[in-house]
């Protein structure tokens, strides 16, 4: 449950509306909460929710519900990023995944929220600058650009916290590239500080911390 299952924080007050990431998952849900200081990332909180896997499903999706209610009346995001679901083999997991992500798309409707969807290559590129990299490799980035004590685990909270920071990187770049489509030209000096730490973090992603 959400109240129980929180990984970890950071202090202070928030100094802007963040962006909440979502790991859908039936079983496991990780969520991610990452907000923008000048030019640099902070976690707000980040951690799992869990639902019992002995319960009936529409139990299940209700206690579900409530806590993702409960993540977005709390943080009142900015944006939520949440996994594109795609194609799968294991079809039970699939439809894990689409359940999960179908309650957090239809929270942030109803909110008002904007929604932003990633494939798990997009995330990983964007945070790791590859997008075939690993759980531990995706952990090692999230850790480094958040500037964690610990790699952030479980792997579904850092998986959360690595789609909020992809939404961070690429939202500008989209608006950009869609200020240019539309006859606009992208304001001089657009690329911010944060996006060559980014960078710079990629490039030393296989030098120790």
């Amino acid at each position: 449950m959400f109240d129980s299952e929180h990984a970890g924080t950071s202090d202070g007050a928030a100094a802007g509306a963040p962006v909440l990431g979502i790991d859908p998952g039936v079983s496991r849900c990780g969520y991610g909460v990452v907000r923008r200081e000048g030019a640099r990332f902070v976690a707000v909180s980040f951690g799992v929710l869990r639902t019992p896997p002995a319960d009936e499903l529409p139990d299940r999706l209700a206690a579900l519900h409530a806590d993702l209610e409960s993540l977005v009346a709390e943080f009142r995001p900015a944006a939520v990023a949440v996994e594109r679901v795609l194609f799968q083999v294991n079809t039970r997991t699939a439809m894990s995944v689409g359940q999960a992500s179908g309650l957090a798309l239809a929270i942030a409707g109803r909110e008002r929220i904007p929604v932003a969807t990633y494939s798990p290559n997009e995330v990983k590129l964007a945070v790791a600058g590859d997008g075939a990299a690993g759980k531990l490799e995706v952990q090692t980035m999230v850790m480094r650009l958040l500037r964690l004590a610990e790699l952030p685990d479980p792997p579904d909270a850092a998986d959360a916290l690595a789609l909020a920071l992809c939404h961070w990187w690429k939202a500008p770049i989209a608006a950009q590239v869609s200020a240019t489509t539309n006859g606009a030209r992208a304001p001089r000096g657009a690329r911010s500080k944060l996006d060559d730490a980014i960078a710079a973090a990629v490039r030393k992603q296989g030098v120790a911390r």
